[in-house]
């Protein structure tokens, strides 16, 4: 199998980049130049019709979602057991997490860097107090389950919506409610941050912030 990850540093594209590596997968990756609008060209929307990344060529196929394609890697690599089996009780629970991430959180955090594509740039102001509010909101029932629940969203050992999460986390590194203010989230974001593949995944991107 052969993969090309288009990806920008830091963006939507880090947790499957993070996973290719924490797999020990073979994969070739393509910058996708925002700074120049890279994303909006015909030759990357002819990959990724949304204009965004990830995009994971897999094979000659284009495929996008960050979440799903997160899914498939840890469901295809079922030894690393990033995902729990269809059989497995705690099945029903990763899910939940999976798109509770993908659909309210991500979404938020979106709203956050790109206040301009909800209500326009006058009014970041007012986009940034709603998103500041209804985060924290996520971050303090997350941090409560991990008090009971924890470390890691399932339990004792991390799943794909572990890495989701941190992402995530790092995402809200500069909002006025932080993940790492919640004591719970804090620390597994340093269990997180302490895996190999981390440091590894900074370095190919070039990124030191939130390190």
């Amino acid at each position: 199998m052969t993969m090309q990850l288009y990806y920008a540093p830091g963006s939507a594209s880090f947790m499957v980049h993070w996973l290719l590596i924490e797999l020990d997968l073979p994969y070739e990756l393509r910058l996708v130049d925002f700074a120049s609008r890279a994303q909006k060209t015909p030759e990357y929307l002819a990959l990724n019709p949304n204009g965004v990344v990830p995009t994971l060529v897999v094979d000659g196929k284009p495929q996008h979602e960050a979440a799903a394609l997160a899914l498939w890697l840890a469901e295809a690599h079922p030894q690393a057991g990033f995902a729990p089996a269809r059989d497995d009780p705690r099945r029903l629970d990763f899910l939940q997490w999976m798109f509770e991430l993908a659909n309210e959180v991500q979404p938020l955090l979106r709203q956050w860097w790109y206040p301009g594509e909800v209500a326009g740039e006058a009014n970041a102001e007012a986009v940034h107090a709603q998103v500041v509010q209804r985060v924290a909101r996520h971050w303090q029932r997350i941090d409560a389950h991990l008090a009971a629940h924890g470390p890691y969203l399932l339990g004792a050992t991390p799943c794909v919506a572990d890495f989701y999460l941190v992402m995530l986390m790092r995402w809200a590194r500069n909002t006025p409610t932080p993940a790492t203010g919640f004591a719970q989230l804090a620390a597994l974001a340093q269990r997180m941050k302490a895996r190999p593949s981390f440091k590894t995944l900074y370095e190919r991107e070039g990124l030191s912030e939130w390190a």
